[in-house]
């Protein structure tokens, strides 16, 4: 049941009295895609109060949503575990009156502090994350294009009464002295400045070093260009083998803040990335995104917002019909091959660069 209509009987406008909490609390991509969906929200529903709960890692992500507040989740420290959630609840009650609770999350965590709000009479809305469906991909059952993540967060709100058109709010904005930071960095050459995020969490998903490598090869046969090479600071040392061999190219991973990331994002001609945080990144910053899938699939409602169909690159399910076998990367590959991402080439991936004229 929508809360909408006795609000508005009180305010018969979009500029709404409520004040909304909105739970995301992981993982990085899946926080970045809540961006189109909250930005959109309060330029529709100007008179909204919005609060969302998430890691303070995540907050660069929200810098240009004016008015939004940032509750910071302390799960490694106040609000660990089960009497932390309890703080927790405590401490957003203290924060002012909520209303309503939208869940994009739907874990443990999340359907604890909605069991405390249940109790004390506020409405709560829970995401539907199409977990049959998802099943049903992966085993064969159904190969058909699911509901992409951010849309699947837009029912939430719709569900409350709240139409949105995540349309309204493209992408992440970088702050402006984020910029100042790398404006020296590009030397005004006319060269081509090509991101590159060659890991992902699993390793399903990661396509292989040689590959990469000679696609870097025929790029910088045919343009002038700078790469730039992302990932975890966990991948620093994997990034630095592989700068060995891709000349010219420059490593952002461990050397930036967040903030700088983003802003040196936004200034690329391209993203080149596997399913990962980064392919999400790149295309919330209003970058082209070229995407290389292996085991998972953007089938699933995964795929870069607001990117074109072909510019995710991958076999083909009626080539390899084991595919995609796993929604998040986890696992082993059944075949024992790696066959999505092996079959892959660099002359695939850059005949389809050229195909679409990027290069």
């Amino acid at each position: 049941m929508s809360l909408l209509p006795a609000l508005r009987r009180k305010n018969p406008t979009k500029n709404i009295d409520m004040h909304l909490l909105v739970i995301r609390t992981s993982a990085m991509g899946d926080v970045a895609l809540t961006v189109p969906v909250i930005g959109s929200l309060m330029v529709q529903y100007p008179g909204i109060k919005v609060t969302l709960l998430t890691r303070p890692a995540f907050k660069p992500f929200f810098n240009s949503i004016p008015g939004l507040q940032i509750f910071e989740a302390g799960f490694d420290g106040r609000h660990k575990g089960l009497f932390g959630l309890l703080r927790l609840y405590r401490d957003l009650n203290n924060s002012g009156d909520i209303d309503c609770i939208i869940d994009l999350h739907d874990v443990l965590r999340s359907k604890i502090l909605l069991w405390f709000y249940n109790l004390s009479g506020r409405r709560t809305f829970v995401i539907d994350k199409g977990r049959s469906e998802k099943r049903d991909l992966i085993k064969g059952r159904k190969k058909a294009r699911l509901k992409h993540s951010v849309f699947r967060y837009v029912d939430v709100f719709s569900e409350a009464g709240l139409k949105i058109r995540p349309e309204n709010w493209r992408s992440i904005v970088p702050v402006c002295t984020a910029y100042g930071k790398i404006a020296g960095l590009f030397d005004g050459s006319g060269a081509m400045n090509i991101g590159i995020a060659p890991y992902a969490k699993h390793p399903l998903k990661i396509w292989p070093e040689k590959n990469v490598i000679r696609l870097a090869e025929m790029i910088s046969g045919k343009v002038k260009c700078t790469f730039w090479l992302f990932g975890g600071k966990e991948e620093q040392e994997r990034l630095s083998a592989l700068q060995v061999s891709i000349p010219g190219s420059l490593i952002v991973a461990g050397n930036f803040s967040l903030e700088e990331e983003l802003a040196l994002m936004s200034r690329l001609d391209l993203m080149i990335a596997m399913d990962s945080a980064n392919m999400h990144l790149a295309a919330l910053t209003g970058v082209k995104v070229i995407s290389i899938w292996g085991a998972t699939d953007p089938l699933a409602g995964f795929g870069p917002w607001d990117q074109p169909e072909e510019n995710a690159i991958r076999i083909p399910v009626e080539d390899l019909t084991c595919r995609p076998c796993t929604i998040y990367g986890k696992g082993t590959c059944r075949r024992g091959d790696h066959a999505c991402m092996n079959w892959l080439t660099p002359e695939i991936v850059f005949d389809k660069l050229n195909e679409l004229e990027i290069l």
